[in-house]
């Protein structure tokens, strides 16, 4: 709940595109904290990587002057919860069905969200913004039951970089509909980004098919 609302928070404060890649760092601290919690083994090639595409998070920050390090900084923050959230799903494969996890989502966020939109003023939304509303709800709720049957069933390295083809989708749905260019050097680190999670997903999966002599290291 905290991280996605921290994501809106961002949302509404930087391109699209941008905004989506910044909480897509997420994986990075899903495996990084999954050494811990988990106990996968992260390489050291995998710790370049990770800082490859912190790297590019600064690019998009350095080049694109709509973006303020207030805003990056809640960025960086609702991926690492991400994290965190992401790594509870993995705990309770053992436990608790897809569905019973993602319950406990709606259970929190009702409550807590519906007295923080009163202490800062509700307003009614109107016409099409309900069926904008039910529809994001419905389409959240598909997403988040297929999301934790898949964290169940496989390693978080494996499906996490899969959430990368949103980046792609924010930046057409921002350009189309909501006239969102971005810099080209802004594209390079998003690009930067992409490549290092997605980078370091594949060098895990070749290390776990290959003999423990044959490992990437």
């Amino acid at each position: 709940m905290t991280a996605l609302f921290l994501f809106f928070v961002t949302v509404k404060n930087m391109p699209l595109a941008i905004a989506t890649t910044i909480q897509y760092i997420s994986p990075i601290f899903t495996v990084l904290l999954a050494t811990q919690l988990q106990g996968e083994r992260v390489k050291r090639i995998q710790w370049f990587l990770f800082g490859a595409s912190f790297i590019g998070i600064f690019m998009i920050k350095g080049f694109d002057e709509r973006i303020s390090f207030l805003y990056l900084t809640i960025g960086v923050v609702s991926a690492f919860i991400s994290g965190i959230a992401y790594n509870a799903i993995m705990k309770c494969r053992q436990t608790d069905h897809p569905v019973t996890v993602v319950l406990y989502f709606p259970l929190i966020a009702t409550p807590v969200m519906g007295v923080a939109c009163l202490i800062a003023g509700w307003k009614t939304p109107v016409g099409i913004e309900w069926l904008l509303l039910l529809v994001m709800g419905v389409f959240t709720q598909i997403a988040q039951v297929y999301m934790t049957k898949a964290l169940h069933a496989d390693h978080s390295s494996r499906i996490m970089p899969f959430k990368y083809f949103g980046v792609i989708y924010a930046m057409g749905i921002g350009l189309i509909f909501f006239g969102e260019t971005l810099p080209w050097l802004s594209i390079a680190g998003i690009a930067l980004v992409i490549s290092g999670v997605i980078l370091n997903a594949f060098i895990k999966n070749l290390n776990q098919k290959l003999p423990p002599t044959q490992g990437v290291v």
